[in-house]
């Protein structure tokens, strides 16, 4: 089976990055957090073996940055502000490119970690469609063996109802779901305060 992980992330962008955050912290605080945790989910991306990376940026390719050229094909996010019709247009590449499992994910979870991304890999030998669901009731990641446009169309994005609304468009087409231990993005500090991460020193 060919796999492809797909991460989708931000230009690094003070006052464009990270805006929940920043209203804790302050922008130059929370860009210097995120690229923490870019730093953390680039680690975790390089220690999968068998599988091909795609890096998804929101608005330029960066070729001269800390994601090596020679681990992540590097793409530019389809330019729709609408998130679900970004990562189905990432998927349905990645799809056409051959490979028959496809996993998603953000740049802000600690909680994914390498083994976390075997397990969702390993899931789809058995399940359709794989899902980290993330606290606030949206999700982390998500993956799937076919291409299934219905869990991406008419979502209420940044909202509690993405997992459930996921879950059910699923069920309707038929499809089989593992769901895997539910995470928290950061989106605020008691987010980044939770895993136990220490705060970045001020330059």
């Amino acid at each position: 089976m060919s796999s492809a992980l797909l991460i989708f992330i931000k230009n690094p962008i003070s006052g464009q990055t990270k805006t929940r955050l920043a209203s804790d912290v302050g922008n130059e605080m929370a860009l210097r957090m995120y690229h923490i945790l870019c730093d953390w989910t680039r680690e975790q991306a390089l220690g999968l073996t068998g599988v091909d990376r795609y890096l998804y940026y929101s608005n330029e390719i960066v070729f001269d940055d800390s994601w090596p050229n020679t681990a992540f094909h590097k793409r530019l996010q389809h330019q729709t502000p609408d998130l679900g019709g970004r990562m189905l247009a990432g998927i349905e590449a990645a799809f056409a490119t051959g490979h028959d499992k496809v996993i998603v994910i953000g740049s802000d979870c600690p909680g994914i970690d390498t083994d976390y991304l075997n397990e969702a890999f390993a899931a789809l030998d058995e399940h359709d469609v794989v899902i980290g669901p993330a606290l606030d009731g949206g999700y982390t990641l998500l993956g799937m063996r076919t291409l299934s446009p219905t869990l991406f169309e008419d979502v209420a994005w940044s909202t509690e109802e993405v997992l459930p609304t996921t879950l059910a468009r699923a069920k309707a087409a038929g499809l089989t779901v593992r769901q895997l231990k539910p995470l928290s993005d950061v989106d605020y500090l008691a987010d980044w305060l939770g895993y136990g991460w220490t705060m970045p020193e001020e330059e």
